[in-house]
């Protein structure tokens, strides 16, 4: 898998979570992870979690880290939430090993410091790949809901940021090299 930190700020807005994205900005070719930082504003038209979208909730923050992967695989809709939930698991072992003791739990695929947010994360597919977006709070600010952010835990944003795109190379790399040292059971052994 390719990652690349992208060091100018982008808006997220969430038209960015389509096939092609990752290539049409980094040149990166096949399955991918790149961080920015930016602000985060997902107008309904690009609203990927229906239930977002039924409940009418507004999607923001003034200032985030986030991540976008894709996976050009057959779209299999629920092997991409397990990799978005694996994705938020790795964002937690990141946070807790950067942060001084911070209270930090995983919920699905959501973390959270006491009652407040710390991420936002939705998994779709497009006709070619499965798609994923990962953000974590680096400010409360222009938050529509109570949030927690890298501030609040003390752990600044872009050693976060590389941290975790690491992290989800190295385990993404790991899963690929196990399921090829497996035989098939009834194999006929050497």
């Amino acid at each position: 898998m390719n990652q690349r930190w992208l060091p100018e700020r982008i808006a997220y807005d969430g038209s960015q979570l389509r096939a092609h994205w990752i290539l049409g900005e980094t040149g990166l070719v096949g399955d991918a992870v790149v961080g920015f930082r930016g602000s985060c504003r997902v107008a309904d038209a690009e609203m990927a979690d229906l239930e977002d979208l039924l409940a009418r909730s507004e999607i923001a923050a003034d200032d985030m880290v986030h991540c976008l992967i894709e996976v050009f695989d057959d779209g299999d809709i629920m092997r991409a939430v397990f990799l978005q939930r694996l994705v938020s698991a790795l964002a937690l072992d990141t946070l807790r090993e950067l942060s001084a003791g911070a209270e930090i739990r995983r919920s699905g695929d959501d973390l959270f410091v006491g009652e407040g947010k710390l991420s936002i994360s939705v998994a779709t597919r497009s006709l070619v790949s499965t798609l994923i977006h990962f953000a974590v709070n680096v400010s409360n600010a222009g938050t529509p809901v109570r949030t927690a952010s890298l501030e609040d835990i003390g752990v600044e944003s872009e050693v976060f940021a590389k941290a975790f795109l690491g992290a989800i190379v190295e385990e993404y790399q790991s899963v690929r090299d196990a399921r090829a040292q497996v035989r098939a059971k009834g194999e006929a052994r050497r």
